[in-house]
Order: C-alpha cells, then sequence, then structure tokens
C-alpha cells in the first residue's frame, strides 16, 4: 500500500507542475486537461472555461508520485493541515531546495540545526504547499 500526495491547484496546475520540475527536479508521467476526457465533466466538477485547465497529472519528486489538478478552478487553492517533508543525504542539497521552494513562497522556519537533523527547515512555497527540508544524519 502506498499513500501518495494529491494536490489541487485551482487553476495554478500548469504553474506549479513547471515550477517543480524546475525547483525539484519533478518528472511529469501523465497530464490530461479537462477537454481530453471522453464524458463530459460533471455538474461542479470544474467552472465554465476550464476545458485547457489540468483534469489529472501524475508527476515523479525522486522516488515519490504527487498527483495534481486544477480541481473546480475556483482560483482559491487551500494547502492547511500537512507538510511534504523532503529527506534530504547533505547540507549543500538542502540549502538549494530550500531556496528553490522559498523563491516567491515564505519561509516558515529557517535552515537550522536540531537535535534530530543538523540541517531542517520549513517553507511555504509561492502556491501555499508547506514543505519541510530535513538533512539525514
Amino acid at each position: 500500500m502506498q499513500i501518495q500526495p494529491y494536490l489541487f491547484f485551482d487553476g495554478r496546475c500548469d504553474e506549479a507542475i513547471e515550477f517543480y520540475r524546475t525547483a525539484l527536479g519533478a518528472e511529469v508521467g501523465r497530464l490530461m486537461r479537462f477537454k481530453d476526457s471522453p464524458e463530459p465533466p460533471s455538474a461542479g466538477m470544474c467552472a465554465p472555461g476550464s476545458e485547457n485547465k489540468v483534469m489529472h497529472a501524475s508527476f515523479r519528486i525522486g522516488d515519490t508520485t504527487v498527483m495534481a489538478s486544477d480541481g473546480r478552478n475556483t482560483g482559491k487553492p487551500n494547502f492547511q493541515g500537512f507538510s511534504l517533508s523532503l529527506d534530504v543525504k547533505d547540507a549543500a542539497e538542502g540549502q538549494r531546495l530550500f531556496a528553490a521552494l522559498a523563491d516567491g513562497g515564505q519561509i516558515q522556519m529557517p535552515l537550522t540545526k536540531t537535535f534530530f537533523s543538523p540541517l531542517f527547515g520549513m517553507v511555504a512555497d509561492r502556491f501555499g504547499v508547506s514543505w519541510m527540508i530535513i538533512v539525514q544524519y
């Protein structure tokens, strides 16, 4: 069994995927737009005029598959109550990833030494997704 995060970007999914490709080296495996669906969208599934928005996408960051969508395309993404955690092998990689995710985002806890990691920090990226960077001991 696996748990895979599914993120709803409410109209900014293309932008988010490109950001994660650049910042984290994400590799897109699948991308389907609402207009590609063999069936018309159910009522309330997406806003009118959203046919070019992302209905479903999957991409890999390291060994993890993340799924994403524009969802209902309301323009109000809301990511609360969770963080995605990146476990990295060395401080240089941790600093690089933290800086990339912080670009246009908000640092919640600067990278610092903790009792459980030589370098740990928290950042919300430009879409509001919360990330924790943990360098392994």
